[in-house]
């Protein structure tokens, strides 16, 4: 049986045997380099016939005819090949700026250059052969001729340009454009601008930039002019009709930002923003992702950005092992592990549906990294043994916490058995086992606690900390405030109570925090990890604290409503075993620099010298939460949960330590010998 010809070949008539590649079906040739090569053809030889016009004034008589013929092709030859060499061809000529046009100027330039070198250089020789004579052209034409060469390329790519922009206005010209004021007009500014003239599907027209810097006044940046200052930001709106103020600002500080939406408010200006240097330098977002003002920008806190990072030597082709890897800080610090090219991540939680979930997002991108998901109770002895026996983690990022102060004061009994007993038996089999370091979330309730929660949360650092004397794990313990948008915290809150039209309840108006955001608290515990010596508290720094119902009030005001007038603010009073403002430290203690921005190293007093008579007293059986809480005050005697004075809210004496001032030296962390890792 003949064998049937292959669909993608044609058989020769000739002989049957040779195919002879045909097109696919249905795939249209693509016929732009040809015809962009013959335009430049064309480009050069009408700039080499039009310079020998110009220079003899139109009249090329018989004799210089004949030159142009014999110059012609040599001309255009050479150029070609100058422009080849600077891979001008394959340049997309609807993409036209200033980088593919200095190519074309060098090439032009480097043309011209070898014909004057010919016409100076080579007349001695080529005199001695008249069959040569062509390669000698007028010093005048060859300036004319590079001069033309370069405006006709130049401006056909232009032309192109223009053309396919206004093709791309027409596409998307069934709506009007909304006129756009650009706030900032730094590097984030102007990268924004282009984007703007090259995307008119975004529905942008920007009329002109904001900006607080003197010198820029008066300005054009990308064509767009610099109308004036943020201040003036209402009475410019208003004289050129903006409808919409994009603040295009990298690293916008918290009262910057809040003033620039005061002025939009009483400009009745829609505000949006565009992402932030890092997030687009980390390839989360582009430049043109425009959205609206989140509350996270209202903290008003720059990217991290940290050199010579130390997170890559703790994660770097080991296995790491993250419990609570379903939560809000432990699946973003999954998210950035794996980034750091682990050999092996083990997702620890107990939640089915948080597990699944942050094991179906990474697995999905973990390349060579192998990601295992393992439902487990870290208070489950045998459990976390038996991983521990399977993976031998070389790092621990402990992140399984039961954290909701109210939720902790009625359960105080699940809190001590999850942050004390939970932390205790997972840093115990990391010491067994021969882990390098055990990584801690802790947190600023754990300084002078009054809850239940940070009680426990401090006896786990205390648990810790015990541990580390015996080596050769490396305990350390991070402490942070609250993060934004973590499950369960205020932020969701508010927008539910928002989206139900209110009331938003607050617990006292002068209640404040600690906030970040959580990537930015994720990437500070890894790099913590990194920088621990054994033992350590690392204390991150958060900024200002902000008040709660500030917080309220500019969520309200971001989802489009009036505080107190549209959307109602509630007062319920403050909820047992809470601060009105959280600390960072207390009387006698100390922050030191790491040599890393916003990193700290706490500096209090030390350890207990054995932890296991008040782990003996918290582990008796108990049902009644008072009798719990006051072995809770007999175990941890700065735990004030039983003082009557803690029923009164109070304010921290010291809301900011002085090491947290932004004026200070950077100290680069002492260097000490590495201890043994046990393997």
């Amino acid at each position: 049986m003949s064998r049937p010809a292959e669909p993608h070949a044609v058989v020769s008539p000739s002989n049957g045997r040779h195919p002879a590649p045909v097109l696919e079906p249905g795939r249209p040739h693509n016929h732009k380099p040809l015809l962009r090569f013959t335009v430049d053809l064309t480009i050069l030889s009408s700039a080499i016939w039009l310079a020998f016009l110009l220079r003899f004034e139109g009249d090329l008589g018989r004799g210089h005819l004949q030159d142009v013929l014999l110059a012609w092709p040599w001309v255009i030859g050479l150029q070609y090949l100058c422009f080849a060499l600077q891979k001008v061809p394959r340049f997309a000529w609807s993409l036209i700026s200033v980088r593919e046009t200095l190519p074309i100027v060098r090439a032009t330039g480097a043309a011209a250059a070898v014909l004057l070198v010919v016409r100076y250089g080579g007349a001695p020789f080529v005199g001695h052969l008249p069959a040569l004579d062509h390669l000698i052209v007028p010093a005048s034409v060859i300036i004319i001729d590079a001069v033309l060469a370069l405006l006709g390329m130049v401006g056909a790519r232009t032309l192109r340009r223009l053309q396919t922009e206004a093709r791309r206005r027409r596409r998307h010209g069934s709506r009007t454009p909304a006129r756009t004021l650009l706030v900032g007009a730094g590097r984030a500014g102007q990268l924004l601008a282009r984007e703007l003239e090259l995307r008119p599907d975004l529905g942008l027209q920007a009329i002109g930039f904001l900006d607080d810097d003197p010198n820029m006044r008066d300005q054009i940046v990308h064509g767009i002019p610099v109308l004036g200052t943020i201040p003036e930001l209402p009475a410019v709106a208003a004289r050129h009709g903006a409808q919409l103020v994009l603040i295009t600002i990298a690293a916008i500080n918290r009262r910057t930002m809040q003033r620039i939406l005061e002025l939009c408010k009483d400009a009745q200006l829609q505000t949006k923003i565009v992402p932030k240097v890092g997030e687009i330098l980390e390839g989360r977002f582009t430049i043109s992702q425009i959205r609206d003002v989140a509350i996270e920008d209202l903290l008003g806190r720059a990217s991290v950005v940290i050199q010579d990072s130390a997170a890559p030597a703790v994660v770097a082709g080991k296995v790491v092992l993250v419990t609570g890897a379903g939560g809000s800080i432990g699946s973003e610090l999954c998210r950035q592990i794996l980034a750091l090219s682990p050999r092996t991540l083990v997702l620890v939680d107990r939640t089915e549906n948080s597990l699944y979930e942050i094991h179906r997002e990474i697995a999905a991108v973990a390349g060579g990294a192998e990601v295992v998901p393992a439902i487990a109770d870290i208070c489950d002895a045998e459990r976390m043994r038996d991983l521990f026996e399977r993976y031998h983690p070389h790092t621990v990022f402990h992140a399984a916490a039961h954290k909701h102060v109210p939720m902790m004061e009625l359960n105080p009994g699940e809190a001590i058995k999850n942050n004390v007993f939970g932390t205790r038996n997972v840093a115990g089999l990391a010491q067994h086992y021969g882990s390098e370091r055990f990584v801690l979330i802790s947190t600023d309730k754990a300084v002078n606690p009054t809850s239940v929660m940070g009680a426990t949360k401090r006896l786990a650092e205390l648990c810790i900390q015990s541990l580390d004397a015996l080596g050769p794990c490396r305990f350390v313990s991070v402490r942070f405030g609250n993060v934004l948008s973590s499950a369960g915290s205020v932020i969701p809150l508010f927008r539910e109570q928002i989206g139900r039209g209110g009331p938003v309840t607050v617990t006292h108006p002068d209640m404040e925090r600690f906030f970040m955001t959580i990537p930015e608290a994720s990437r500070l515990v890894l790099e913590a990890a990194g920088l621990c010596h054994g033992g350590d508290v690392m204390v991150l720094d958060m900024g200002e604290p902000i008040r709660i119902v500030t917080l309220a009030e500019q969520m309200i005001r971001l989802s489009g409503f009036e505080p107190h007038e549209e959307i109602e603010i509630v007062f319920t009073g403050v909820r047992p075993g809470e601060k009105l403002t959280e600390e960072l430290i207390q009387d006698g203690e100390s922050l030191e620099p790491t040599g890393v921005e916003k990193i700290y190293r706490w500096r209090g007093a030390s350890a207990p010298a054995s932890i296991g008579p008040a782990l003996e007293l918290l582990s008796r059986p108990s049902s009644d939460p008072d009798e719990i809480k006051a072995r809770l005050a007999t175990a941890l005697p700065e735990y004030r949960g039983l003082d009557p004075r803690s029923a009164t809210p109070r304010r921290s004496p010291m809301r900011r330590p002085a090491a947290f001032e932004p004026v200070r030296i950077r100290v680069a962390d002492p260097v000490k010998a590495p201890r043994p890792t046990g393997r």
